[in-house]
């Protein structure tokens, strides 16, 4: 069983990986319920604060809301435009041996057993060789071989590993 497909990454297939791994993580979470307290406070401080105190909390709640979702869209765009092995099309075969990249004259090999986790999404598949490094392959551009991509992993990975559905 071989998956063999090409992939360009586009900065919204990167700001979808960063928003997916900032979220997933503790700095997205704390974030969030920072802004919750936030807003929370300035529910609450109506009446009995001055209007400012009010306004303030409300303001730092949408800072923790919207400051990280676009930092990661101005990054995304910045690292895609900086890179030119990104802006080129990636080759990857997927076999029993692991995960082949080849793109010009340079490749690498991901084996199986060095694959950290398969995480799959509605718009991505991410494949981790650490806990911060992924391939991005964009579903749209993977088509029918996500199929044979999931059998693959599943049949070389333990399932705490993979999430693919």
């Amino acid at each position: 069983m071989k998956a063999e497909f090409d992939i360009t990454l586009s900065s919204k297939d990167m700001y979808r990986f960063s928003m997916y791994h900032a979220y997933t993580g503790s700095q997205g979470i704390i974030s969030i319920l920072i802004a919750i307290v936030c807003f929370a406070a300035s529910v609450f401080s109506v009446g009995s604060m001055e209007l400012t105190y009010t306004v303030l909390y409300a303001l730092f709640g949408v800072l923790f809301l919207g400051y990280m979702p676009f930092h990661l869209y101005l990054s995304s765009k910045q690292q895609i435009k900086r890179s030119e092995v990104l802006q080129n099309a990636l080759h990857y075969i997927a076999d029993d041996d692991g995960i082949h990249t080849s793109q010009n004259d340079a490749s690498a090999d991901l084996p199986w057993d060095a694959v950290y986790k398969i995480v799959s999404t509605k718009s991505s598949v991410f494949i981790y060789s650490s806990r911060i490094n992924a391939y991005i392959i964009p579903r749209d551009q993977l088509g029918k071989e996500y199929e044979t991509l999931r059998q693959l992993a599943a049949a070389h990975l333990p399932k705490y590993r993979l999430k693919m559905k």
